[in-house]
Order: structure tokens, then C-alpha cells, then sequence
């Protein structure tokens, strides 16, 4: 009888250390599971900082190069051609003006001032690059609504814009970048697409204003726009994707569902950040 309960006391010692060891075990590789989860979810996090990083430094070298390139495009167009227009002027109003007769100076005068006229009117163009005048005195929609009639008037492409809802403009720095993009998607939809046409819609909501650029020709998806903005080509991609972050925006590149023609959305919020 003293030998069953001993025999009883050392099978329940034995199950009760083998449970103990069990459960020891079962919480170390718990502790151990959650403390490698940790640690692969702190290092998914270093790496997404790191990427995002690196993107913003894409978009902060793309903005950078686009400035030095209009700035490089200036100097040479105020180089190459007003420098070489004011000094002709200059030739006739030199010092020998004095000493010609009266019809040789008028001819001199009148030839001199067309030359001079014709370096306003290029230092003009040069301004209007830089903010076209429409905008800056009518919005973004009259802008646009130009750019698109000029588009289609050249008959090589059918171009077409339409706003919906934009009785509340932007702000001048936000229509400028908006209208920029739209330039730059434009023209890579002439340069590349070979589109019989682009159409460009405007709606809006209480928050957000929306632009639509759709085409019937070669285009791209988000898939491609996200590889090309992440590799050395593509300047004008990036230039595009760093004006959206600066707007705070969004940019989507799809094809309808119908395989015929692509789509460009814009997302801008209202609420300007610049």
C-alpha cells in the first residue's frame, strides 16, 4: 500500500516537472518569437524610412535639377539671343551718330529702336515662360483652356479642356505648380503617345480638386510611373512627382477598363500647405 503511494506521488511529480519544463518552454519560444517579431519590425521600419528617404531625396534632386535647368535655359536665351540684339542696337546709337548726317540718324535711330523692340518682346516671352500671363491674371482654367485651344489649333492633335466646379481658385503657387504638371503631361502625351486626342476635365469637392487627362494613345500605369520615377531616367516624371508632394497631392496613371484610352488623375486639396 506505502509502496502504490509512493509509486502514485512520483508519477504526479514527474508530470508536474515535465509540465513545469513544458510551459517554461512554451513561454521562452513565446518571449523569443515576439522578441524576433520585434526586431523584424523594427527593421521593416528602419527600412521604410530609409526608402522614403531615399525617394524624397529623388524628388528633392529632380526639383533641384529642374531649377539649374530653367535657370541654365535663361541665361542662354538672355545670352544668345538679347545680348546679341542690344549690342546691334548699341552699334547704331554709337558715338559716330553724332557726327552723321540728319536722314543717316534717323535710319539709325528707327533701326536701332526696332532692334530694341524686338529685345522687349523676347525678354517678354522669357517672363511669360516663367508665369504665363494668363494665369497670373485669370487662373488656372483660363490657362489651360489657352493651352488646349493653341493644342488643337495647331491641327495635329484634337485637344480639348472642360472645368466643372472651379469657382474657388487656388492659390497663385499652387495653380502655377497645377499647370505645370498639366505642360509636362501634355507634352510627353504629344512626345510619346501618338494620341489622336486629349481631353482635360475638372471636378471638386468640399476638399480635394480633381484633374483628368484621358488619351487614346501609348501610355503608362501606376506600376510603370512608380519603376520610371525610381530610376536615373525619367527627369520630367520626377519633376511631375515632386510638384504633387510639394501640393500635397496625388497622381494616379490608369487604363479603362475598356483597353481604349489611358487616364491621368490629379488630386489636389484645397487647403494649400504652400
Amino acid at each position: 500500500m506505502f509502496f502504490l503511494q509512493v509509486s502514485a506521488s512520483s508519477d504526479v511529480s514527474k508530470l508536474m516537472f515535465i509540465g513545469s519544463v513544458g510551459m517554461i518552454t512554451l513561454a521562452v519560444g513565446i518571449i523569443v518569437f515576439v522578441i524576433m517579431h520585434q526586431r523584424k519590425v523594427i527593421r521593416y521600419h528602419i527600412q521604410m524610412k530609409k526608402l522614403e528617404a531615399e525617394k524624397q531625396q529623388i524628388y528633392l534632386n529632380a526639383s533641384i535639377r529642374f531649377q539649374e535647368e530653367e535657370r541654365q535655359r535663361i541665361a542662354a536665351d538672355l545670352h544668345d539671343d538679347a545680348g546679341p540684339l542690344l549690342a546691334t542696337a548699341r552699334l547704331y546709337l554709337n558715338e559716330n551718330l553724332v557726327n552723321q548726317d540728319k536722314p543717316q540718324q534717323l535710319q539709325s535711330i528707327f533701326s536701332a529702336k526696332q532692334i530694341l523692340d524686338d529685345a522687349i518682346l523676347l525678354i517678354r516671352n522669357i517672363s511669360h515662360s516663367l508665369m504665363p500671363p494668363t494665369l497670373k491674371n485669370f487662373g488656372l482654367e483660363s490657362a489651360t483652356t489657352d493651352l488646349f485651344q493653341k493644342i488643337s489649333g495647331s491641327g495635329t492633335i484634337n485637344a480639348s479642356a472642360r472645368f466643372h466646379d472651379y469657382r474657388e481658385r487656388l492659390k497663385v503657387e499652387q495653380e502655377l505648380l497645377v499647370f505645370r504638371v498639366i505642360q509636362e503631361l501634355v507634352n510627353n502625351i504629344i512626345k510619346h503617345s501618338n494620341s489622336a486626342f486629349i481631353h482635360l476635365t475638372q471636378n471638386a469637392t468640399t476638399n480635394n480638386l480633381y484633374i483628368r487627362l484621358h488619351h487614346d494613345g501609348k501610355g503608362i500605369v501606376q506600376s510603370e510611373f512608380d519603376k520610371l520615377n525610381h530610376t536615373s531616367s525619367g527627369l520630367g516624371l520626377k519633376n511631375i512627382a515632386s510638384r504633387i508632394k510639394v501640393l500635397n497631392g496625388r497622381i494616379l496613371f490608369e487604363i479603362d477598363s475598356s483597353q481604349t484610352y489611358y487616364k491621368v488623375t490629379l488630386e489636389i486639396p484645397k487647403e494649400s500647405i504652400i
